[in-house]
């Protein structure tokens, strides 16, 4: 049987459109909130998710589910049954599209990786200073952000939140669990951590401790803590090593 010329074009264009939809800031912020609920949601909620009018959340959603980004279907959250009709929900599907989401940072894992090797010492292993390499690189990217927002003192709260923009700009997907405990819903460097965890995990760990580092961030630290599906570190108050709710940190 002949091939079907079309296929690739198809799709190509559906790829396109996809990225075309996520252009629109509140468009792509919905979706990335929606990714990260990991249950279904709200029209209202995704509204108030970006701060916009349920209206025009209605008329985003709808332009994601178009494009194959986004699933709809009418439920009752929490199984409630309630008279009257149920409101519409949103979940993410399973299309992949061709700029990565959930995003990969390869790049950054191979110039790491470069530097390692231009900068290994006579006193440690490839291993070792790849680690160190890591570590150096998140402690610069610490101090670049602490020397443009000039935050002042961060606790554990106020460092979470100072660390969410990087986390959302290299791709870990940050999700607060609680005040002082943040998750990351994402590997940026999936799949080549399967290949080698103890190594890119062990850059990945290195890289976030030296951003908190460099950050200076008191009060907080990097702990691996491996969640299939997930990145292998979180985000945790000093000392805790299984964190519940826990008051600010931040005097």
């Amino acid at each position: 049987m002949a091939s079907d010329p079309s296929a690739p074009a198809d799709a190509a264009d559906s790829a396109i459109d996809s990225v075309s939809v996520l252009s629109e800031d509140s468009r792509r912020r919905m979706f990335a909130f929606i990714r990260r609920a990991r249950r279904a949601v709200t029209r209202d909620e995704a509204a108030a998710s970006v701060g916009i009018s349920r209206k025009l959340a209605a008329f985003h959603l709808d332009k994601l589910v178009d494009a194959g980004l986004l699933r709809a279907r009418y439920e009752t959250p929490g199984g409630i049954r309630r008279v009257g009709r149920q409101p519409k929900v949103y979940e993410p599907t399973d299309a992949q599209i061709t700029v990565n989401i959930p995003d990969r940072r390869h790049e950054l894992l191979a110039d790491l990786l470069l530097d390692a090797v231009l900068t290994e010492g006579a006193d440690e292993n490839a291993k070792q200073a790849a680690v160190r390499t890591a570590e150096q690189r998140g402690r610069q990217l610490g101090e670049a952000a602490r020397e443009e927002t000039r935050p002042g003192r961060l606790g554990p709260e106020r460092g979470l939140t100072a660390c969410e923009r990087l986390l959302d700009q290299y791709g870990y997907e940050p999700v607060r669990v609680t005040p002082t405990q943040l998750r990351l819903r994402n590997c940026p460097f999936h799949p080549l951590a399967a290949k080698a965890p103890d190594l890119v995990c062990g850059m990945n760990h290195a890289f976030l401790t030296g951003y908190l580092g460099g950050l200076k961030v008191n009060g907080l630290q990097a702990v691996l803590a491996p969640v299939p599906g997930e990145c292998c570190v979180r985000l945790t108050p000093s000392g805790d090593d299984d964190p519940g709710d826990q008051a600010a940190q931040d005097r």
